[in-house]
C-alpha cells in the first residue's frame, strides 16, 4: 500500500490520539506490527508551535519513516502554514484531523465539527494540498460518517476530497454525536470506499483479529485503523497481521515479554516528558497494560501514588514477576475481558 510516494509495510494503522499516541507509543506499535502511524493532532495557530506541548507531540527524533503529522484547525490559511512549518521540520505526510469527536476541539468548529461546514472543510483540503504540493508531501484525512445520524455526508465530503487532491481518507464509523458511543457501522465506510478511487481506512471498534477480517469483509477497505484497542495492547497488530496472513490466531504475549515492553515503553516514555510528567503521564499506559489481569485494578490504585520514575519501575517490575514465571502468557483478551466483568460483579 502507498501513500503517495511512500511504500508502507502493511495495511494496519495505529490511530492517532490525543494525549496517546505520542512518539514512544507510536515507536513501539511499529515495532508491534503497525504499518503506519500518524502523530497526535498538533494545533495550526502559530502563537502555540513553541510551547512544550506542541513540541512533544512534533517529536519524532528516530521515528521510522514516513513521518505523518496531523495537524487541526478551522482557518484555511492557518491550516496550510501549519502543514508547511511540519514539513520544515521532517513532516512526510500531512493529515487533516476532521475526526476528533471531543468537547473542546468541536466547540471551536475544529476536528468532526468540520463536517457541518462543507464549504469550509473543502477550503481547509485545497488550502493544505496546495502548501503541500511544491514539497511534494502527501495530504491525508480522517473523518467520521457525518456530524450525526441525520446528517451522515462523509461520502459526498469524500468525492469532494479526492477533488482537492487528499491521497488517503480514514473513516471512523460513527457520527461526531456518537463520540465513542455505542458500535460502529461500517456500511457507511463501504459507501465511502465504492465513491472514491483514493485508499480508504476503515476504523472504530476494530478489537481483534477476527473483527479485523470483518470489517475488512464489509467494508472493502484498503487498510484498517486501530486505536483504543492498541492501549495497553500494542501487540494487537502483530496478532491481526498474523490472522489475516494465515486465518490462524497466536497465543497471548508471555508475562515476561510484556513486563519487557512495558518497561522499554516507560523509559522511552520518561525521556520524552522527564520525571514530574513522565512519572504521572504514564499511569494511564499502565493501567492499560494491567486492565482484566489479576490484582490490576489494586495495582493501578497503587500507582497514583508513586511520583517517581524509579519507584514506578520497580513496582511495574514486581507486579509482572508476581504474576507469571518465564513460561507463562498473559490470559487471551477475552480471558482478560471475563476477568475485568467478574471483578466489577464482585466489586
Amino acid at each position: 500500500m502507498h501513500i503517495g510516494p511512500h511504500q508502507l509495510a502493511n495495511k494496519l494503522f495505529v490511530a492517532p490520539m490525543a494525549g496517546v499516541t505520542d512518539r514512544p507509543f507510536r515507536q513501539l506499535c511499529r515495532r508491534l506490527g503497525a504499518g503506519h502511524a500518524v502523530s497526535e493532532m498538533v494545533t495550526s495557530r502559530r502563537e502555540l508551535w513553541n510551547s512544550l506541548k506542541t513540541s512533544r507531540r512534533a517529536n519524532h527524533e528516530g521515528e521510522p519513516g514516513p513521518v505523518a503529522v496531523q495537524v487541526a484547525g478551522t482557518d484555511a490559511a492557518m491550516m496550510a502554514e501549519a502543514a508547511a512549518y511540519n514539513i520544515d521540520r521532517g513532516a512526510q505526510i500531512i493529515d487533516i484531523n476532521m475526526g476528533c469527536p471531543a468537547k473542546k476541539v468541536c466547540n471551536k468548529w475544529a476536528g468532526s465539527a468540520l463536517m457541518q461546514d462543507e464549504p469550509l472543510a473543502l477550503a481547509i483540503a485545497q488550502a493544505v494540498v496546495r502548501a503541500c504540493e511544491p514539497h511534494g508531501v502527501p495530504v491525508t484525512l480522517k473523518m467520521r460518517t457525518g456530524w450525526s445520524a441525520a446528517h451522515r455526508n462523509a461520502v459526498r465530503l469524500a468525492r469532494a476530497f479526492e477533488g482537492a487532491g487528499i491521497r488517503m481518507l480514514a473513516v471512523h464509523g460513527r457520527t461526531r454525536e456518537q463520540g465513542y458511543k455505542g458500535e460502529a457501522e461500517y456500511e457507511t465506510v463501504a459507501a465511502v470506499k465504492q465513491a472514491v478511487r483514493i485508499p480508504v481506512v476503515a476504523n472504530g471498534d476494530i478489537d481483534s483479529p477476527a473483527k479485523a477480517r470483518e470489517v475488512l469483509a464489509i467494508t472493502g477497505a484498503d487498510a484498517l485503523m486501530i486505536g483504543r484497542a492498541a492501549q495497553g495492547r500494542p501487540w494487537i497488530f502483530r496478532e491481526v497481521a498474523h490472522f489475516l496472513a494465515t486465518g490462524e490466531l497466536l497465543a497471548p504475549p508471555l508475562v515476561a515479554e510484556v513486563k519487557r515492553l512495558l518497561l522499554e515503553h516507560l523509559q522511552d516514555h520518561y525521556g520524552l516528558y522527564g520525571e514530574y510528567t513522565g512519572v504521572r503521564s504514564a499511569r494511564k499506559h499502565i493501567g492499560w497494560y494491567v486492565r482484566g489481569l489479576p490484582g490490576g485494578e489494586a495495582f493501578r490504585e497503587c500507582m497514583n501514588g508513586i511520583e517517581d520514575c524509579a519507584a514506578q519501575l520497580q513496582a511495574v517490575a514486581a507486579y509482572f514477576d508476581e504474576l507469571g514465571g518465564q513460561g507463562d502468557r498473559l490470559p487471551a483478551a477475552g480471558q482478560q475481558n471475563d476477568r475485568e466483568r467478574t471483578a466489577r460483579q464482585e466489586a
